[in-house]
């Protein structure tokens, strides 16, 4: 109702509250649309996860082992692949890198009974200076003189006689060894007071010449330490660790050939006008006997009695090795100390001939025809399978040899370079057999490998040696 200038408006109850309700309400904000679709999809994957969590961790798994398997069977192809190149290479390879083992004088040592101990005793340097050469004493043993079997009835050196053979057999014996029948083989090894035998500088035509100023040198030698380097092989490493002792009483010499001389003079490593590099001697050998440069390599190896009639004393060591200690030291400590004739260290690998001669195929030193032959004899002469002597291998390694020149030790080195020849070059074939046949030689150092490990530095072998062509021998 209208009154003046007033206006009522009537207000229900029920107006009043919806108006109190709308009053109290809390405006909430809409989430949006692509948020939640968000949310949705991980939730998918996550869940698609945890369905397929193994299948997952096993692909990966999967193609790791397919990739190794891939790189397996791809190796041979690399190593045949590099086996051709190498052998369209020149049997001259490049030089290696300086080895780190040259000129170390650390010395080798082994734990024995909980205790580490050296495994060369040597004298303290002080006791080397002083350190003399014994007396001759006169051979003790059944063999008291050798007698060397030659073309002719003249004697070879001083002490030796010669005795004429005509030979019957051809094969790698040749003019220098001499043509030795098995008849005289089987004699060879039954020792006498006075034994003929087969060694080598068979005739004045059979080659290994040395000119007359290096004979005259050698022959003043009573203590030598001696290597050899044939067909351009091996370097020449300088001796270490010797005192001023042995120095004047040892003589130091290395037998190379023309090839070798060349090989060293272009690396610029040449003889002086007294014939020494540094301290070795070095021996120019003419007309070596051998197509085998490995065979050739014996003749200073085995037969050093015969190259240095005078020596009492010598050291092998053979050109891949750099010999590191004083020679009268070893000497006192590898013959003199336990009354031995002759020292050589055992084989680090195999006890048996016959697992040796199977390396020696394996690893091509030798053809399978010609080791064969060898163990067929062997066999046939009853070497054991497992040859030991005095409690150790009989087995050898010869990169060193140490020994005192009597009359059986010489003998037992004549006979070993006789199987050599007769059989295959692998000098460790044929030791324990020759060793099993001379029974009368006991006094044998047979020394651990960590003995000779002590006495060198093993650089191994530089370069292959070429072979030699020569009217004197060929092998077979």
């Amino acid at each position: 109702m209208f009154n003046g200038n007033s206006i009522s408006i009537s207000v229900s109850d029920d107006d009043s509250d919806e108006v109190g309700k709308m009053r109290v309400r809390v405006r909430r904000k809409r989430k949006k649309p692509g948020l939640r679709i968000k949310n949705d999809l991980v939730g998918r994957i996550v869940r698609k996860l945890l369905k397929w969590w193994m299948v997952l961790l096993f692909l990966p798994a999967a193609g790791l082992l397919l990739f190794e398997a891939s790189s397996i069977g791809r190796k041979p192809a690399l190593v045949i692949d590099s086996q051709l190149s190498t052998a369209k290479k020149p049997s001259f390879p490049l030089e290696r890198e300086p080895n780190s083992n040259l000129n170390r004088l650390d010395p080798t040592t082994r734990v024995i009974g909980g205790v580490r101990q050296r495994c060369l005793k040597i004298l303290p340097p002080e006791e080397l200076q002083h350190l003399d050469i014994p007396a001759v004493e006169e051979p003790t043993n059944l063999v008291k003189k050798v007698v060397y079997i030659s073309q002719n009835d003249l004697p070879y050196v001083a002490g030796n006689s010669s005795l004429p053979e005509q030979h019957t057999e051809p094969s790698r014996f040749n003019m220098f060894t001499g043509y030795q029948t098995l008849d005289q083989r089987e004699e060879s090894f039954k020792a006498n007071e006075t034994a003929p035998v087969h060694c080598g500088f068979y005739s004045e035509n059979g080659g290994f010449k040395i000119s007359d100023e290096d004979r005259t040198y050698m022959q003043t030698c009573k203590v030598v330490v001696s290597t050899c380097a044939f067909g351009g092989g091996d370097d020449l490493y300088q001796p270490i660790g010797m005192s001023e002792t042995s120095l004047q009483k040892v003589c130091y010499v290395a037998f190379w050939d023309e090839i070798t001389r060349t090989t060293q003079e272009l690396q610029g490593n040449r003889i002086g006008e007294n014939h020494f590099i540094g301290i070795w001697r070095i021996v120019v050998v003419r007309d070596l006997p051998f197509t085998d440069q490995r065979l050739n390599g014996k003749i200073p190896k085995m037969l050093g009695h015969r190259l240095f009639p005078q020596a009492r004393y010598s050291i092998w060591v053979d050109s891949k090795s750099q010999f590191r200690r004083d020679p009268l030291g070893v000497l006192e400590a590898l013959l003199w100390r336990p009354n031995s004739v002759l020292a050589i260290s055992e084989h680090g690998a195999r006890s048996s001939v016959y697992d040796e001669a199977k390396a020696v195929v394996k690893k091509h030193k030798a053809t399978p025809e010609e080791v064969e032959v060898q163990l067929m004899q062997y066999r046939h002469d009853g070497l054991p399978e497992d040859k030991r002597f005095n409690g150790k291998k009989a087995l050898s390694e010869a990169s060193v040899i140490v020994r005192e020149h009597t009359p059986l030790s010489n003998l037992f080195m004549c006979l070993w370079f006789n199987e050599v020849v007769r059989f295959t070059s692998r000098d460790q074939l044929s030791f324990p057999y020759t060793l099993w046949r001379l029974k009368v030689l006991k006094n044998i150092n047979i020394f651990p490998v960590c003995t000779r490990k002590d006495l060198v530095n093993s650089m191994g072998h530089i370069r292959k040696a070429k072979p030699l062509i020569t009217s004197h021998g060929a092998l077979v």
